[in-house]
């Protein structure tokens, strides 16, 4: 049918992916640090305590306290093109607009800083996506991860007067896929190490005990994923959680105790995060540099940091056959 000579351009109707990770300061100083943690700790989904026991701890200690120190650690992995996970993340939305082609637009969005969630839908359905797969880039389900992703999401489509329709791409942490990739990653790390690992140490980020009594299913998604990792690789898995805050019980056993304690007892380690979509402060800073000095410090002496799978080829191979899956009928 002929439109009418003034109706407004629109453009034709298009499938669209967006990735979403967790997030990152702008620039590794205290302001950009102190304006992302605003952001990431004001968010319930990240902290459950009532905002009025919360917001003075928030305000009047840990964002006059910690900025400063965050930004050090960042300023540590920093790279010309950013926040390394910034420029992954762009680099695996980039792999896979190369991988799909015109069938598909892909964006790349942040939950916490920028860009952010909602002007990433803007964009793609200015380029016409009336049709939206969302890929919160976690592969074990997690109420403070994957949850907010779409929490965020609805929220901006309750701003929307032309909603798309969309889809969320499902935890993935038992996905043969998945397991494939991280098998390929690991044993690509281990070959190029100087000396033959006896231990193997996944660790996945922690979280307050208690929200593994609350039903979230984060704990045991991370111990099957390294069960089945394990059996792929044909040796054991030890599992640890990093990255404890606040003086709530975490998960256990901690990765700085497990580091120390392997170092006291002479091992040879590599240690991997297969619940990091893309290698950032947490991976970078807090495993490959404070880490392998934990090691150290309690008598180690031959520890590595196996990176994630970032946008290299088993990951974005895994990544594009996620998403097709998803993307079936819509193609």
């Amino acid at each position: 049918m002929t439109q009418p000579a003034d109706h407004p351009a629109i453009a034709a109707p298009r499938v669209g992916l967006l990735l979403v990770n967790l997030g990152t300061p702008d620039a590794p100083d205290a302001p950009s640090v102190r304006r992302y943690l605003a952001e990431f700790l004001s968010d319930p989904r990240v902290v459950e305590i009532p905002k009025l026991a919360w917001w003075p701890i928030l305000h009047g200690v840990i964002l006059r306290t910690r900025p400063r120190k965050s930004a050090h650690a960042y300023a540590q992995v920093w790279t010309e093109d950013g926040s390394p996970l910034a420029a992954i993340t762009r680099a695996q939305a980039a792999a896979l607009q190369a991988a799909f082609g015109e069938e598909v637009l892909v964006a790349h969005a942040m939950r916490y800083g920028a860009p952010a969630i909602g002007p990433a839908i803007d964009a793609l359905m200015a380029a016409g996506a009336r049709r939206i797969l969302v890929a919160p880039l976690y592969p074990q389900y997690c109420a403070a991860t994957t949850a907010t992703v779409v929490d965020a999401v609805g929220a901006h489509l309750a701003t929307l007067r032309w909603q798309p329709t969309l889809r969320f791409l499902p935890p993935y942490h038992d996905d043969p896929a998945y397991i494939g990739a991280l098998q390929a990653s690991v044993e690509a790390g281990l070959a190029a190490l100087d000396f033959a690992p006896d231990t193997l140490v996944a660790s996945f980020h922690g979280m307050p005990e208690r929200t593994l009594h609350l039903g979230d299913p984060y704990h045991c998604q991370c111990q099957k994923t390294a069960r089945l990792l394990g059996d792929a690789l044909g040796r054991p898995v030890e599992v640890a959680f990093q990255s404890r805050f606040g003086r709530a019980k975490w998960l256990e056993p901690a990765t700085d105790a497990t580091l120390a304690r392997l170092g006291r007892e002479g091992k040879k380690v590599a240690i991997f995060a297969p619940g990091f979509a893309a290698d950032c402060l947490e991976t970078l800073e807090e495993l490959a540099i404070r880490g392998k000095e934990q090691f150290g410090a309690a008598g180690g002496r031959h520890f590595a940091y196996l990176p994630c799978l970032n946008a290299d080829a088993p990951g974005i191979a895994m990544l594009e056959r996620l998403v097709r899956r998803e993307l079936a009928g819509w193609l």
